[in-house]
């Protein structure tokens, strides 16, 4: 004697074409980075014209005078890990390990001829350089 046994026909899996999640940062605020308005400005005017992201990241990496450099680049998104500050209007990116250094830190910006561009003001640094693009721990 023969069983017969119904199936149904097999249907191949549906396979959805969605990206890559993008990395959703922690919600950071400005005892971690505080950028004043005047900062706020130029950064928005330079993310319009620059097209590279609507983020700002900010990092310190090793090298400059002082042993310490700060690093800024507009990304398009945030990475695992991230801390994402909102300031003056900017979006602003920090990694885990440059929050240990930057806690308290406040961006400024000067179109002054001499002595003029962005200015770190960071509490942590027990020097830093004449330029302050560079500071020691």
């Amino acid at each position: 004697m023969t069983a017969t046994v119904a199936t149904a026909p097999l249907q191949s899996p549906t396979v959805s074409a969605v990206p890559a999640s993008v990395a959703t940062p922690r919600e950071g605020d400005e005892r971690l980075v505080c950028l004043t308005d005047a900062a706020g400005e130029k950064l928005r005017a330079l993310i319009a014209r620059e097209g590279k992201g609507e983020f700002l990241r900010v990092a310190i990496s090793g090298g400059g005078c002082n042993g310490l450099s700060y690093k800024l680049r507009f990304v398009p998104a945030p990475k695992a890990g991230d801390i994402l500050v909102r300031s003056a209007g900017v979006a602003v990116l920090v990694d885990s390990k440059t929050a240990l250094y930057l806690r308290g830190t406040e961006l400024d910006y000067s179109a002054k001829l001499i002595a003029g561009g962005f200015r770190f003001s960071n509490p942590n640094a027990k020097a830093s350089c004449s330029c302050g693009e560079s500071f020691s721990v």
